[in-house]
């Protein structure tokens, strides 16, 4: 199927339903609220069920930054305003400002596995040639953002609890982001002075603390799997395409069931970025429908392990390397 053809049968799936995106609300903002509720509750028995329950709660947050997610692409309801009203409103949930986080990922879609457009709401990627041109001292610095305490743990938390906080990177973009963000600070800080006059600041920190972290860290790996991995194709603007970008920038992360489910089958990475208008809980179908599409860019859970330790783009192999396959070729 030409990339024409297969962007027209994709149409057909956009159509949202309001009933449907409700239910999806409700079926992830209630047990979280129930979870939250088990895990503060759980501090008298013993602290680590506290930090056992708070996975799957890592797991329903980074639900609700899907759902607000396809909030961002006009894909979650018909409705513009109801679009945006509920990105704001679960954007206090996630501590990510919904208008700040919608314009930063809009430019990822536009510039995603573009060498000439690098820097907008992506993760940072150096070619072998840049990294080489860097000082000793920017070498350094680049092998510490890419180890893996730093780019799924550290930075995360860095992400979501400091860096949303406050845009100082964006000056340039104006006070849109700033508005949105101290809306959503202010938001924030409602919600937590709430919180804490109901359960106390320790318990409150004890408990919500872990959750967002792991959310953090959840989705920084999922984010980095879909454009991370050894298969994967960058090119110059010259020779660069939105449908070479979908189908060979991202991947298809076949994650077991459940695990999908909590992700919200972003992982059908490939198909989202071919039309972002899609609902979340129609990507499957695309792929029962078109079943060619399902091994382009796929990865399994074990495979996506090997992807830590790709780091560079090689522009003269056309692939992801590590810096110990860099150096020694």
């Amino acid at each position: 199927m030409s990339p024409s053809d297969l962007s027209r049968a994709l149409l057909r799936y956009c159509e949202p339903s309001a009933r449907r995106a409700i239910f999806e609300v409700v079926i992830t903002l209630v047990p979280l609220c129930l979870l939250w509720a088990a895990m503060w509750l759980s501090l008298d028995v013993g602290y680590w069920l506290t930090l056992l329950l708070a996975v799957p709660a890592g797991g329903l947050l980074v639900r609700l930054f899907i759902i607000q997610h396809d909030c961002g692409h006009g894909a979650f309801f018909r409705s513009r305003a109801a679009n945006t009203w509920t990105g704001r409103v679960l954007g206090v949930l996630t501590m990510t400002p919904y208008e700040y986080w919608k314009r930063n990922h809009a430019g990822h879609h536009a510039t995603s596995s573009n060498l000439d457009r690098r820097g907008t709401g992506d993760i940072d990627l150096l070619t072998v040639e840049e990294y080489r041109a860097r000082s000793w001292w920017g070498r350094v610095s680049y092998r510490v953002y890419r180890s893996a305490p730093v780019m799924f743990v550290i930075g995360p938390a860095w992400l979501f609890f400091l860096q949303h906080r406050l845009p100082f990177h964006q000056w340039r973009d104006g006070w849109g982001p700033w508005i949105s963000t101290m809306a959503t600070n202010a938001g924030i800080a409602a919600l937590v002075a709430g919180m804490i006059a109901l359960v106390g600041w320790a318990p409150f920190v004890m408990v919500h603390v872990p959750i967002m972290a792991i959310a953090a860290s959840m989705g920084v790996w999922l984010f980095y799997v879909q454009h991370q991995f050894e298969d994967v194709a960058w090119a110059r603007t010259k020779g660069w395409s939105h449908h070479d970008a979908a189908m060979s920038g991202s991947s298809h992360y076949d994650l077991p069931g459940l695990l999908r489910w909590f992700s919200g089958n972003i992982g059908i990475h490939h198909i989202h970025h071919l039309n972002s208008r899609i609902p979340f809980y129609r990507l499957p179908r695309v792929l029962r429908d078109h079943p060619e599409l399902k091994e382009v860019g796929r990865l399994t859970l074990k495979d996506s392990l090997k992807t830590v330790p790709l780091s560079l783009w090689c522009e003269q192999r056309e692939k992801l390397v590590s810096f110990r396959a860099a150096l020694s070729s």
